[in-house]
């Protein structure tokens, strides 16, 4: 008999583990303090800076590098960086964060760079994360949000399985108006459904439901 992909182990879950994930067109793989260089001039891109909401300005290199130098240290959260598997060039980066252990959930984003646009590898990486979260950490829900103004990153979303819940309404001021942030998940059930993989006894609906968020 073959594992359950969902099965859930009493001695309790973590992202101690720092996969390495490999896609046909990205790999996800853990941070080390030399990608602070690529990733400062990632993050003060205007298109990232708009997209995402953050505060314009520069990331400093070294602030940087203790950042991601640390990423690894943490059991509660799973920092990794996306890399272009054709050229091995750093693009971005997607996190799962906000872990709530009691309730088998978290939140989930990502970002990437204009070096990695428009060639698949942001929907792949989702894919890859939210996939590990579901069938190796064994979460039962993984949310997001997205800004109205991004739509494309909300097509990767539904692309692999996010279902809209609401609309959170004028969350960010940018550009002389308010944006509103659009709410989303997906579910252990759905992403099995999704992948065709047997429903872990913990997410079936006459299960016992005993367990063992970020923009």
């Amino acid at each position: 008999m073959s594992p359950d992909p969902f099965a859930v182990h009493d001695s309790g879950m973590s992202f101690s583990h720092k996969p390495v994930l490999t896609g046909e067109r990205a790999v996800l793989r853990p941070f080390t303090e030399d990608d602070a260089p690529v990733m400062a001039r990632i993050l003060a891109d205007p298109e990232v800076l708009r997209l995402t909401g953050s505060p314009t300005g520069e990331f400093g290199t070294d602030r940087l590098r203790s950042w991601y130098g640390s990423r690894n240290d943490h059991a509660d959260r799973l920092d990794l960086a996306v890399v272009d598997r054709a050229s091995g060039e750093l693009v971005g980066e997607v996190v799962l964060n906000d872990w709530d252990e009691a309730n088998r959930s978290c939140c989930f984003r990502i970002l990437i760079g204009p070096g990695g646009r428009d060639r698949g590898l942001g929907t792949e990486a989702v894919r890859l994360m939210v996939g590990h979260a579901f069938e190796e950490v064994g979460l039962h829900r993984v949310s997001l949000y997205v800004f109205t103004h991004n739509p494309r990153a909300r097509r990767a979303y539904e692309k692999a399985g996010f279902v809209a819940e609401g609309i959170e309404r004028q969350t960010l001021w940018q550009d002389g108006k308010w944006i509103d942030a659009v709410r989303m998940s997906v579910l252990a059930p759905e992403w099995a459904a999704r992948r065709g993989l047997p429903v872990g006894r913990r997410d079936a609906p006459d299960g016992d439901g005993v367990s063992s968020t970020a923009r």
